[in-house]
């Protein structure tokens, strides 16, 4: 009969989720998440099996916690649209901010992920275009009604624009983990911002 197991599952993967966003998956040892965690490697593969499922698991619990806080301000109908995405850029500024460690932003575990993993492994390049999907349908949904309403002065195709606010979201946090200042990042979404108007 299986020993049930000691700890908290969620916390575990919240932490392992932390560990990977803030060093990559490859520059993350067993050891690491280990000490990380507060657990031995058997109950770590017992639990998980081994590194790459432990890390699917906190990348799709980054992916449907960030991209579900990212719809629900895109979904809120009290705002005009381009208001909905200013606050979304709002938002993606305030989380570097929060997440900013010697001078340096954490970047989006996502984006950090596409960098190194997506080119090379199939099935989390998958995952990570999934995610990527949703947000850019919700961005083009929330851009189709500005441009209906009159509040995003844009042309564009809604799909061209919402991939291209998408873009910018990631090149924010690039530019955030290379050390990019806050008034560096918040004129990156201005830009970005004005170009829709």
């Amino acid at each position: 009969m299986a020993r049930p197991r000691s700890f908290d599952e969620d916390r575990v993967l919240d932490t392992a989720m932390r560990t990977f966003w803030a060093n990559g998956y490859e520059s993350t040892s067993t050891r690491d998440l280990c000490e990380a965690l507060g657990l031995d490697r058997s109950s770590v593969y017992n639990a998980f099996t081994n590194k790459r499922e432990l890390f699917k698991r906190a990348l799709t619990r980054y992916m449907d916690t960030t991209t579900a806080d990212q719809l629900r301000i895109l979904d809120d109908h009290d705002l005009p649209a381009i208001e909905r995405i200013r606050a979304l850029f709002a938002k993606i500024l305030r989380s570097e901010a929060v997440n900013r460690r010697d001078g340096h932003g954490l970047g989006c575990l996502t984006v950090n992920t596409t960098m190194e993993l997506a080119g090379r492994d199939p099935e989390i390049a998958l995952m990570l275009a999934r995610d990527t999907e949703r947000r850019v349908v919700s961005l083009s949904v929330t851009i189709r009604d500005g441009q209906r309403d009159g509040d995003i002065g844009s042309t564009r195709d809604p799909a061209e624009l919402a991939r291209f606010v998408n873009a910018v979201i990631a090149g924010i946090r690039v530019a955030a983990q290379g050390g990019a200042d806050d008034a560096t990042i918040a004129a990156i979404a201005a830009t970005a911002m004005d170009a829709l108007t």
